[in-house]
Protein backbone atom coordinates (compact mmCIF):
# COMPACT_ATOMS: atom_id res chain seq x y z
CA UNK A 1 0.00 0.00 0.00
CA UNK A 2 2.55 2.19 0.84
CA UNK A 3 4.63 1.54 -2.51
CA UNK A 4 1.68 2.27 -4.59
CA UNK A 5 1.36 5.54 -3.11
CA UNK A 6 4.91 7.02 -3.21
CA UNK A 7 4.38 5.93 -7.09
CA UNK A 8 1.10 7.93 -7.50
CA UNK A 9 2.73 10.93 -6.14
CA UNK A 10 6.10 10.56 -8.36
CA UNK A 11 3.77 10.09 -11.38
CA UNK A 12 1.88 13.30 -10.01
CA UNK A 13 5.37 15.11 -9.70
CA UNK A 14 6.18 14.34 -13.30
CA UNK A 15 2.60 15.76 -14.62
CA UNK A 16 3.43 18.58 -12.61
CA UNK A 17 6.90 19.05 -13.65
CA UNK A 18 6.09 18.41 -17.50
CA UNK A 19 2.43 20.03 -18.16
CA UNK A 20 3.68 23.14 -18.88
CA UNK A 21 5.84 21.44 -21.45
CA UNK A 22 3.36 19.49 -23.26
CA UNK A 23 1.73 22.22 -25.09
CA UNK A 24 3.07 22.51 -29.05
CA UNK A 25 6.46 23.62 -29.63
CA UNK A 26 7.19 25.37 -32.58
CA UNK A 27 10.80 25.99 -33.77
CA UNK A 28 11.80 28.07 -36.81
CA UNK A 29 15.25 29.18 -37.59
CA UNK A 30 15.16 32.21 -39.45
CA UNK A 31 18.04 33.73 -41.06
CA UNK A 32 19.67 36.69 -39.36
CA UNK A 33 19.78 39.76 -42.23
CA UNK A 34 21.92 42.84 -41.76
CA UNK A 35 19.85 46.11 -41.11
CA UNK A 36 19.76 48.21 -44.41
CA UNK A 37 20.62 51.56 -44.06
CA UNK A 38 18.34 54.06 -44.89
CA UNK A 39 20.79 57.44 -44.62
CA UNK A 40 21.50 59.29 -47.50
CA UNK A 41 19.75 59.68 -50.82
CA UNK A 42 18.69 56.40 -52.73
CA UNK A 43 16.89 55.45 -55.74
CA UNK A 44 14.64 52.69 -55.97
CA UNK A 45 15.22 49.96 -58.84
CA UNK A 46 12.23 48.54 -60.73
CA UNK A 47 12.43 44.90 -60.33
CA UNK A 48 10.11 42.34 -61.86
CA UNK A 49 9.42 39.06 -60.84
CA UNK A 50 9.44 36.55 -63.89
CA UNK A 51 8.32 33.27 -62.82
CA UNK A 52 8.27 31.28 -59.62
CA UNK A 53 7.77 27.60 -60.43
CA UNK A 54 7.30 24.04 -58.19
CA UNK A 55 10.10 22.18 -59.89
CA UNK A 56 9.27 19.37 -57.04
CA UNK A 57 6.99 16.62 -57.34
CA UNK A 58 5.36 17.63 -54.04
CA UNK A 59 1.00 17.66 -54.59
CA UNK A 60 1.78 16.89 -58.28
CA UNK A 61 -1.54 14.91 -59.13
CA UNK A 62 -3.25 14.20 -61.96
CA UNK A 63 -5.59 17.49 -62.03
CA UNK A 64 -2.09 19.36 -61.21
CA UNK A 65 -2.59 22.87 -63.37
CA UNK A 66 1.25 24.59 -63.85
CA UNK A 67 0.11 27.66 -64.24
CA UNK A 68 -1.62 28.06 -60.49
CA UNK A 69 0.59 25.85 -58.61
CA UNK A 70 -0.16 27.22 -54.95
CA UNK A 71 3.17 26.43 -54.00
CA UNK A 72 4.89 28.33 -56.37
CA UNK A 73 2.46 31.52 -56.09
CA UNK A 74 3.40 31.10 -52.65
CA UNK A 75 6.80 31.69 -52.97
CA UNK A 76 6.17 34.42 -55.14
CA UNK A 77 4.25 36.59 -52.39
CA UNK A 78 6.98 35.87 -49.75
CA UNK A 79 9.79 36.95 -51.83
CA UNK A 80 7.92 40.07 -52.87
CA UNK A 81 6.62 40.80 -49.33
CA UNK A 82 10.64 40.69 -48.79
CA UNK A 83 11.60 42.50 -51.30
CA UNK A 84 9.22 45.04 -50.61
CA UNK A 85 10.20 45.64 -47.10
CA UNK A 86 13.73 46.24 -47.77
CA UNK A 87 12.52 49.74 -49.15
CA UNK A 88 15.02 49.45 -52.20
CA UNK A 89 12.43 48.30 -54.61
CA UNK A 90 9.64 48.97 -56.72
CA UNK A 91 7.91 46.12 -57.33
CA UNK A 92 6.31 45.91 -60.95
CA UNK A 93 3.31 43.56 -62.11
CA UNK A 94 3.49 41.78 -65.21
CA UNK A 95 0.48 39.99 -66.28
CA UNK A 96 2.13 39.54 -69.97
CA UNK A 97 5.68 39.04 -68.58
CA UNK A 98 5.75 35.06 -69.95
CA UNK A 99 4.76 36.46 -73.12
CA UNK A 100 7.50 38.98 -73.43
CA UNK A 101 10.12 36.84 -72.34
CA UNK A 102 9.30 34.27 -75.27
CA UNK A 103 9.72 37.20 -77.09
CA UNK A 104 13.25 37.93 -76.37
CA UNK A 105 13.88 33.92 -76.29
CA UNK A 106 12.52 33.93 -79.71
CA UNK A 107 14.21 36.89 -80.64
CA UNK A 108 11.34 38.72 -81.58
CA UNK A 109 11.80 41.41 -78.83
CA UNK A 110 14.12 42.46 -76.23
CA UNK A 111 14.40 42.32 -72.55
CA UNK A 112 14.09 46.28 -72.05
CA UNK A 113 10.67 45.70 -73.10
CA UNK A 114 9.69 44.65 -69.42
CA UNK A 115 10.26 47.39 -68.33
CA UNK A 116 12.50 46.99 -64.97
CA UNK A 117 15.80 47.24 -64.55
CA UNK A 118 16.15 43.85 -62.79
CA UNK A 119 14.08 40.60 -63.38
CA UNK A 120 14.09 37.76 -60.65
CA UNK A 121 13.44 34.17 -61.77
CA UNK A 122 13.20 31.76 -59.36
CA UNK A 123 12.29 27.53 -58.38
CA UNK A 124 11.65 25.58 -55.39
CA UNK A 125 14.29 22.75 -56.09
CA UNK A 126 13.29 20.67 -53.48
CA UNK A 127 10.08 19.93 -50.76
CA UNK A 128 9.78 17.45 -48.24
CA UNK A 129 7.84 16.80 -45.01
CA UNK A 130 8.10 14.04 -42.30
CA UNK A 131 7.34 13.00 -38.83
CA UNK A 132 9.59 11.52 -35.94
CA UNK A 133 8.47 10.32 -32.63
CA UNK A 134 9.64 9.15 -29.50
CA UNK A 135 7.61 7.25 -26.58
CA UNK A 136 8.89 6.95 -23.10
CA UNK A 137 7.45 5.54 -20.12
CA UNK A 138 5.37 8.68 -19.31
CA UNK A 139 5.81 11.08 -22.28
CA UNK A 140 5.62 10.47 -26.17
CA UNK A 141 7.33 13.20 -28.39
CA UNK A 142 5.70 13.87 -32.14
CA UNK A 143 7.88 16.58 -34.62
CA UNK A 144 6.73 17.56 -37.97
CA UNK A 145 9.34 18.99 -39.85
CA UNK A 146 9.15 20.62 -43.32
CA UNK A 147 12.69 21.21 -45.23
CA UNK A 148 12.59 23.35 -48.48
CA UNK A 149 15.40 24.59 -50.92
CA UNK A 150 14.61 27.40 -53.29
CA UNK A 151 16.95 28.56 -56.42
CA UNK A 152 17.23 32.35 -57.56
CA UNK A 153 18.38 33.79 -60.57
CA UNK A 154 18.54 37.75 -60.89
CA UNK A 155 18.97 39.29 -64.58
CA UNK A 156 20.30 42.35 -65.63
CA UNK A 157 17.31 43.59 -68.02
CA UNK A 158 19.57 45.86 -70.21
CA UNK A 159 22.02 43.09 -70.71
CA UNK A 160 20.34 39.85 -70.38
CA UNK A 161 22.59 38.53 -68.00
CA UNK A 162 22.93 36.35 -65.14
CA UNK A 163 24.67 38.63 -61.97
CA UNK A 164 23.43 36.57 -59.25
CA UNK A 165 22.17 32.58 -59.13
CA UNK A 166 22.61 30.68 -55.72
CA UNK A 167 20.19 28.57 -53.35
CA UNK A 168 18.81 28.65 -50.15
CA UNK A 169 17.50 26.18 -47.96
CA UNK A 170 14.87 26.31 -45.01
CA UNK A 171 13.69 24.19 -42.40
CA UNK A 172 10.64 24.47 -40.15
CA UNK A 173 9.72 21.81 -37.61
CA UNK A 174 6.44 21.46 -34.61
CA UNK A 175 6.69 19.74 -31.65
CA UNK A 176 3.69 18.01 -29.92
CA UNK A 177 4.43 16.02 -26.54
CA UNK A 178 2.14 14.43 -24.65
CA UNK A 179 2.59 13.59 -20.87
CA UNK A 180 0.64 10.64 -19.31
CA UNK A 181 -1.80 11.31 -22.41
CA UNK A 182 -2.03 15.20 -21.73
CA UNK A 183 -0.75 17.21 -23.85
CA UNK A 184 -0.87 19.08 -27.83
CA UNK A 185 -2.00 16.74 -30.64
CA UNK A 186 -2.29 17.72 -33.84
CA UNK A 187 -2.84 17.04 -37.73
CA UNK A 188 0.07 18.14 -39.97
CA UNK A 189 0.21 21.83 -39.81
CA UNK A 190 -0.33 23.34 -43.54
CA UNK A 191 1.61 26.90 -42.02
CA UNK A 192 4.99 24.89 -41.79
CA UNK A 193 5.66 25.71 -45.34
CA UNK A 194 5.42 28.79 -45.54
CA UNK A 195 8.09 29.22 -42.59
CA UNK A 196 10.39 26.74 -44.34
CA UNK A 197 10.19 28.48 -47.73
CA UNK A 198 10.25 31.87 -46.07
CA UNK A 199 13.33 30.56 -44.57
CA UNK A 200 15.15 29.55 -47.53
CA UNK A 201 14.24 32.88 -49.44
CA UNK A 202 15.34 34.62 -46.35
CA UNK A 203 19.14 33.49 -47.06
CA UNK A 204 18.87 35.12 -50.30
CA UNK A 205 17.34 38.44 -50.14
CA UNK A 206 19.99 40.14 -48.82
CA UNK A 207 22.42 39.19 -51.72
CA UNK A 208 19.57 40.29 -54.31
CA UNK A 209 19.72 43.84 -52.68
CA UNK A 210 23.24 44.10 -52.49
CA UNK A 211 23.37 43.14 -56.04
CA UNK A 212 20.61 45.15 -57.41
CA UNK A 213 22.18 48.30 -55.78
CA UNK A 214 25.73 47.71 -56.61
CA UNK A 215 25.40 49.18 -60.23
CA UNK A 216 24.58 52.57 -60.04
CA UNK A 217 20.85 53.73 -61.19
CA UNK A 218 20.44 54.35 -64.99
CA UNK A 219 17.75 56.10 -66.93
CA UNK A 220 16.81 57.58 -70.19
CA UNK A 221 16.06 61.00 -72.23
CA UNK A 222 12.24 60.52 -73.37
CA UNK A 223 12.51 63.64 -75.00
CA UNK A 224 14.67 66.56 -75.84
CA UNK A 225 13.32 69.68 -77.39
CA UNK A 226 12.33 73.25 -77.11
CA UNK A 227 9.31 71.77 -74.87
CA UNK A 228 11.48 70.75 -72.50
CA UNK A 229 14.15 68.00 -71.82
CA UNK A 230 12.73 65.14 -70.29
CA UNK A 231 14.08 61.48 -68.78
CA UNK A 232 12.52 58.41 -66.77
CA UNK A 233 11.96 57.81 -63.23
CA UNK A 234 10.00 60.09 -60.71
CA UNK A 235 9.02 60.74 -57.20
CA UNK A 236 7.90 57.22 -56.32
CA UNK A 237 11.72 55.91 -57.31
CA UNK A 238 13.20 58.28 -54.64
CA UNK A 239 14.17 61.40 -57.82
CA UNK A 240 13.46 64.66 -56.15
CA UNK A 241 13.83 68.27 -57.41
CA UNK A 242 17.72 69.26 -56.85
CA UNK A 243 19.47 66.02 -58.08
CA UNK A 244 21.67 66.16 -60.61
CA UNK A 245 22.76 63.20 -62.52
CA UNK A 246 25.62 62.75 -65.15
CA UNK A 247 24.76 62.30 -69.00
CA UNK A 248 26.84 59.51 -71.13
CA UNK A 249 27.42 58.41 -73.95
CA UNK A 250 26.94 54.83 -74.63
CA UNK A 251 30.23 53.37 -74.48
CA UNK A 252 31.12 51.22 -77.58
CA UNK A 253 29.98 47.43 -77.95
CA UNK A 254 32.33 44.50 -78.40
CA UNK A 255 32.48 41.19 -77.69
CA UNK A 256 33.68 38.43 -75.58
CA UNK A 257 35.98 36.03 -77.10
CA UNK A 258 36.08 33.53 -74.62
CA UNK A 259 32.06 33.67 -73.75
CA UNK A 260 30.90 35.36 -77.26
CA UNK A 261 28.65 38.18 -74.85
CA UNK A 262 28.38 41.63 -76.46
CA UNK A 263 29.82 43.89 -73.72
CA UNK A 264 29.69 47.46 -73.51
CA UNK A 265 32.16 49.31 -72.30
CA UNK A 266 31.92 52.45 -70.07
CA UNK A 267 30.35 55.51 -71.57
CA UNK A 268 31.94 59.04 -71.70
CA UNK A 269 30.69 61.75 -68.91
CA UNK A 270 29.61 64.72 -71.77
CA UNK A 271 27.30 66.89 -69.10
CA UNK A 272 24.72 66.92 -66.36
CA UNK A 273 21.21 66.64 -65.87
CA UNK A 274 19.37 68.44 -62.83
CA UNK A 275 15.78 67.49 -61.51
CA UNK A 276 13.56 70.80 -61.63
CA UNK A 277 9.91 68.92 -61.81
CA UNK A 278 8.53 65.47 -61.66
CA UNK A 279 5.31 64.08 -62.78
CA UNK A 280 3.45 60.71 -63.81
CA UNK A 281 0.88 58.41 -62.39
CA UNK A 282 2.40 55.25 -61.95
CA UNK A 283 6.12 54.01 -61.73
CA UNK A 284 5.81 53.11 -65.60
CA UNK A 285 4.72 56.51 -66.66
CA UNK A 286 6.91 58.70 -64.05
CA UNK A 287 9.33 61.15 -66.04
CA UNK A 288 11.36 64.19 -64.77
CA UNK A 289 12.25 67.63 -66.37
CA UNK A 290 15.79 68.28 -66.33
CA UNK A 291 18.05 71.36 -66.81
CA UNK A 292 21.07 69.88 -69.18
CA UNK A 293 24.11 71.62 -69.05
CA UNK A 294 26.98 70.40 -70.93
CA UNK A 295 28.46 69.32 -74.66
CA UNK A 296 25.43 69.47 -76.91
CA UNK A 297 22.99 66.38 -77.43
CA UNK A 298 22.03 64.76 -80.93
CA UNK A 299 18.13 64.81 -80.27
CA UNK A 300 17.96 62.20 -83.33
CA UNK A 301 19.97 59.75 -81.57
CA UNK A 302 18.89 60.02 -78.27
CA UNK A 303 19.82 56.37 -77.72
CA UNK A 304 22.80 56.83 -77.64
CA UNK A 305 22.49 58.42 -74.32
CA UNK A 306 22.02 57.58 -70.74
CA UNK A 307 21.30 59.46 -67.30
CA UNK A 308 23.26 57.60 -64.80
CA UNK A 309 23.12 58.38 -60.62
CA UNK A 310 26.42 59.79 -59.08
CA UNK A 311 27.85 58.17 -56.53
Amino acid sequence: MIMKKLLMIVAVALFCGTAAQAQRKTVVTEPVVSEIKQDGKFIKRKVAIGRFSNETQYAKGIFYDKENDPMGKQALDILSAKLAASGKFLLLERSDLASLLEEAKRGEGNLSTIGADYMIIGSITEFGRKNTGKSGVFTNTNVQTVEAAVAIRLVDVSTGLIIYSDEGKGMAEITNKTTLGVGGKAGYDATLSDKAISEAIGQLVENIINKCTDKPWRTFFLSYDNDGVLIGGGASQGVKVGDTFAVKTRGKKVKNPQTGVMIELPGKQIGTATVTMSAGDTPETEFSVVDYQGDAIDANKLENYYIEEIK
